[in-house]
């Protein structure tokens, strides 16, 4: 990869680090492509920044998801809360 090599002592899946490598050599492939950058170095610069974009937008999409879950069930909380409130009155008067 980059005109280098390397060994990595791991302790994953040997399909999950190929996926890994696809995903990261499909990404250097777009920047070469879309920039005309070949240098090995500024290639793998500009796809880790790249990734760690897509890291972060997905992190804050997934914020985004439990922050609105949260919310919704804080309401579903006060909602059970009240009508149970109703349901003991109710039969705190019979």
């Amino acid at each position: 990869m980059l005109g280098t090599s390397f060994v990595i002592s791991v302790d994953e899946d040997p399909l999950y680090l190929n996926a890994l490598l696809t995903r990261y050599q499909a990404v250097l492939d777009s920047v070469e492509k879309n920039t005309g950058v070949t240098d090995p170095l500024k290639q793998s610069i500009i796809a880790g920044l790249l990734l760690c974009d897509e890291l972060e937008k997905a992190q804050r999409k997934l914020n985004q998801h439990i922050n609105k879950e949260s919310t919704e069930l804080k309401k579903a909380a006060s909602i059970v809360t009240d009508l149970i409130e109703r349901i003991e009155a109710t039969l705190g008067k019979t």
